[in-house]
């Protein structure tokens, strides 16, 4: 028999080219060293690289490191390889002394202190050059981690094994043993040193935002123990970030002993969309802190995932982002439990899940890891030098509810294949299954069968995200009485009131409100229209063709939210008008050519082109709603919907208009518009702007003042 190490040394060899740790001897002269990934962290298997050489940790310099030398260090510590290396103090500026420095490796050496170097501390290196790995999050199979040097936790895998049968038999799993897997073997550890601050760390890695305590005269004592206990803080996201405990006795056959203990149990509460409904047996579920106005603090939008996106924040009464500078998995997490999620599996920077809107209302996030909401974090309120490029962002853990088991699937149909399982579909996009959603349940109906009329799905990881520039809406917003004769290629295309039709084309008009819409692409991937090039229609009118019939919607709105007035805009056409200074234009109307707007590009729709107005000849001066909604029939796939609606105010007096507090649908509080919607009364005279061309000309002045002094 193969002992067990040299077995999966046998296995890997067979289908990996290089060498895991356990397959390698080390000589004897290289001395025995240990290392750690620290540092502001965004993934558990990444960060600084530390080494523990006589006593004392120090860092590595980048200069002449490679991704050899990175894959050096990943395998050291149990990782299969690296992924990269990052140069000059990505992950923070070190401490003590820098023992490495021009380290070169071959990639298939068994330690780093194998690697040749300039010596052990001789460098002229500063911690402005401290090198970090990012490691594969794949274990090596039956890795053992030598711990005769320090306390750094490396383990294969870790579960919570459910043992009573109430817990057995729930989703998510939420009490029982922690176990980790250790030389491919699954081990308890004993309680003996256990702290509720290991519970917190290990629950949080399941996707639970906080521990409870468990009865403890309905667990049995077992025998097969991991050899070391932990010592956790409570704030680390992974338990790779926990130091070390105690060393267990040993008995004469080399088994961990757990003297006059048992085995270490964790019972986590989760978050209130994980939490099985009250007869099911739950009698706890973790609560959001929300202040008095039952307004969250804090949301993750762009996510295609639960417990993913971009971090926002909600203060005075508007939403904003948060700066990436200094975003770890600390400050992540403490998102990510606010929201009834677990630990933060990765701090995400760079917009990597689309951008923002609005204010920047948070940079230079500081917390411990123990605070209720991020916004109790230190914090720098000035956000100079960022912009929405830097919008952080977090992917959280999330408990395991089975659903990785259930197919949905699209198939090209047939015709044979008419048994219906679910009808009358209607889901809000938040449900964690297809079986969440409001349906006909038990009575399916229908009427054409299934076959070639079920419905089928295209999935993707990342989506677009369109915006409207709400500011350029109110900036070039303006009346133009424009005469019948001149619009007959709009009252062709219905872009007009039905009133038009009776309208003499010699000598009458009809008043447009006219503006112009800037919208902005700042998702993942790129907006494509639904419609191939076959569903395309010419339009003479505007000698291109249009690939979406409905794109966006304009309405005019009563304060009650009854539409007086809409636009009819037949059609659209998608393009590039305008990208960001890095981004390449792709899609172009003229000459049959491919449409769509381009992630970091927006499609301008100018105030004087035809139909892109509301007519409003009917419409009698009052106070009014104006809106746009893009993409209203949701044809085609968003990471977010709730920003493709802007609103604003309106005054129409019978000769001018005035639009003012234009936003996004979500930009202020949610009911926040609401609250001034309802209000009849008067506008303080002050707040409206002078009568003068510039209004026309779509140039109106800096006038409007904060929305709340507008009213009287």
């Amino acid at each position: 028999m193969f002992p067990t190490a040299l077995w999966h040394c046998f296995i890997w060899k067979l289908w990996n080219p290089q060498p895991p740790v356990c397959c390698l001897s080390t000589p004897s002269n290289v001395p025995k060293i240990q290392l750690r990934l620290a540092g502001q962290k965004r993934k558990h298997n990444e960060g600084r690289v530390e080494v523990f050489y006589s006593g004392e940790w120090g860092t590595v310099c980048d200069d002449d490191f490679s991704i050899h030398a990175a894959h050096v260090v990943c395998r050291e510590l149990g990782y299969v390889e690296a992924v990269s290396w990052l140069p000059s103090s990505k992950y923070g500026k070190g401490e003590g002394k820098i023992w490495m420095d021009n380290v070169h490796c071959n990639g298939k050496e068994p330690t780093l202190a194998a690697c040749t170097s300039n010596g052990w501390g001789v460098t002229d290196c500063k911690h402005t050059e401290d090198v970090g790995v990012v490691c594969s999050e794949k274990r090596i199979p039956g890795f053992k981690f030598d711990n005769s040097l320090l306390n750094q936790i490396e383990v294969e895998d870790i579960r919570i094994r459910p043992i009573l049968a109430t817990y057995r038999k729930r989703v998510p799993v939420t009490e029982g043993y922690v176990e980790v897997k250790d030389e491919g073997a699954w081990k308890q550890i004993c309680d003996k040193h256990w702290t509720m601050k290991n519970s917190r760390v290990v629950c949080g890695m399941f996707g639970f935002p906080s521990e409870r305590k468990y009865n403890t005269n309905v667990y049995k004592r077992k025998q097969h123990y991991w050899a070391y206990s932990m010592d956790c803080s409570g704030n680390e996201a992974h338990i790779s970030s926990c130091k070390l405990g105690n060393h267990l006795n040993v008995d004469a056959e080399k088994n961990a002993t757990c003297d006059s203990g048992m085995p270490a149990v964790v019972s986590c509460v989760p978050g209130r969309a994980f939490a099985p409904s009250s007869h099911s047996g739950f009698r706890k579920a973790f609560r959001q802190e929300v202040p008095q106005g039952n307004q969250p603090l804090v949301r993750l939008k762009g996510g295609a995932n639960t417990g993913e996106g971009r971090v926002e924040v909600l203060k005075n009464g508007e939403w904003g982002t948060v700066c990436d500078d200094n975003w770890n998995l600390v400050s992540a997490s403490v998102v990510c439990r606010e929201l009834g999620f677990g630990s933060a599996k990765e701090a995400i920077t760079g917009a990597r899940l689309g951008q923002g809107m609005g204010p920047i209302h948070l940079n230079e996030i500081d917390c411990t890891g123990f605070e209720k909401s991020v916004t109790d974090c230190k914090f720098n309120m000035e956000s100079q030098g960022c912009n929405h490029e830097e919008d952080a962002a977090v992917r959280c853990n999330i408990p395991a509810m089975g659903f990785q088991n259930q197919e949905t699937w699209y198939w090209h149909g047939d015709i044979s294949a008419d048994s219906v399982v679910m009808s009358g579909v209607k889901c809000s996009g938040t449900e964690m299954s297809l079986a969440h959603c409001r349906h006909d349940g038990a009575h399916v109906s229908c009427p054409r069968g299934g076959g070639r009329f079920g419905a089928g799905v295209s999935c993707s990881e990342t989506a677009p995200d369109l915006v409207l520039n709400a500011e350029l809406v109110e900036q070039t917003a303006y009346l133009e009485d424009r005469p019948m004769f001149m619009l007959q290629c709009a009252l062709e295309e219905n872009c007009l009131a039905s009133s038009a039709a009776n309208t003499s084309i010699t000598s009458g008009y009809r008043r447009l409100l006219r503006f112009s819409s800037q919208i902005h692409n700042n998702g993942q991937s790129d907006f494509r229209p639904k419609n191939g090039r076959h569903a395309w229609v010419w339009h003479d009118c505007h000698r291109h063709y249009h690939s979406m019939e409905v794109f966006t919607h304009y309405d005019l709105l009563n304060l009650n939210g009854t539409k007086v007035a809409e636009g009819h805009k037949a059609s659209f056409c998608l393009e590039d008008t305008e990208c960001e200074a890095d981004v390449q234009k792709q899609y172009e109307c003229a000459n049959f050519g491919e449409q769509g707007i381009t992630v970091g590009c927006w499609d301008v729709y100018r105030h004087d082109i035809d139909c892109q107005w509301i007519d409003i000849t009917d419409v009698p001066p009052g106070d009014y709603l104006f809106q746009v909604v893009i993409n209203p029939n949701y044809e085609v796939a968003e990471s977010d919907y709730s920003n493709n609606v802007m609103k604003c105010r309106s005054r129409y007096d019978g000769q001018r208009i005035w639009m003012y507090n234009c936003h996004i649908g979500e930009s202020y509080r949610a009911g926040g518009f609401a609250r001034y919607t309802g209000f009849n009364t008067e506008i303080n005279s002050q707040c409206l702007p002078p009568s003068n061309q510039s209004q026309r000309e779509g140039k109106l002045q800096g006038w409007l003042r904060p929305f709340k002094e507008c009213f009287s």
